[in-house]
């Protein structure tokens, strides 16, 4: 089997956790690394903006208040996937923008298990593009969603996803359908089924 290439930016003051994390990546079976390390805020953005990541794992205390869809914005990396490094107190609310959670105290197969899971995800949201023009059954389920005004964080609530493949899911829609407006896929929903006008003037006046 084919290993698996992930361009991952650490980033944390700590440089004992960095190479600490560093060195367990790069023992596992089925990955192969390229790996940057960041020791401060200062350098993050430009780090993303040049090396482009496929994950970014960062301890959040590092980043304080900066909202990660911003900084995804800013550098150009809307693929990018946010991994917290956890290893002191935080509060819960702060994780949810993020992916995925390592906490200091996982073990090897655990964080690779994580790395997994994210890719897979990945994969399956490739998998269901690839019939161009066509949109897949979670992606009409998205389109409904959006039709409704429900914001990325609570479509990926609502059918249980990452923020990140909401986001992948509406850019593929886009893609496929060359629309980019909401109103534009009102218009799309309502001529092929996928919502009733009567639906759509019952959530507006809720």
């Amino acid at each position: 089997m084919a290993n698996i290439n992930l361009k991952i930016v650490i980033a944390d003051p700590s440089i004992i956790i960095r190479n600490g994390l560093e060195l367990q990546l790069k023992r596992m079976a089925g990955f192969r690394f390229h790996i940057i390390e960041i020791a401060n805020v200062e350098m993050l953005t430009d780090a993303l903006r040049i090396n482009k990541p496929d994950i970014l794992i960062v301890n959040p205390a590092m980043i304080g208040g900066l909202l990660l869809s911003s900084l995804k914005e800013e550098c150009g990396c809307h693929s990018m996937k946010c991994v917290a490094l956890i290893y002191s107190a935080i509060d819960t609310m702060r994780l949810r923008a993020f992916e995925e959670q390592i906490g200091i105290y996982d073990s090897p197969d655990e964080i690779k298990l994580k790395l997994e899971r994210l890719n897979a995800e990945e994969l399956a949201v490739e998998e269901e593009t690839d019939e161009q023009h066509v949109l897949s059954t979670r992606e009409k389920e998205i389109v409904v969603c959006v039709v409704k005004g429900m914001t990325n964080r609570e479509i990926a609530s609502s059918l249980f996803l990452s923020t990140h493949t909401v986001i992948t899911h509406r850019r593929n829609i886009a893609r496929k359908l060359q629309i980019h407006s909401a109103s534009g896929l009102t218009i799309y929903a309502i001529v092929n089924k996928l919502v009733e006008l009567s639906d759509l003037k019952l959530e507006k006046g809720m």
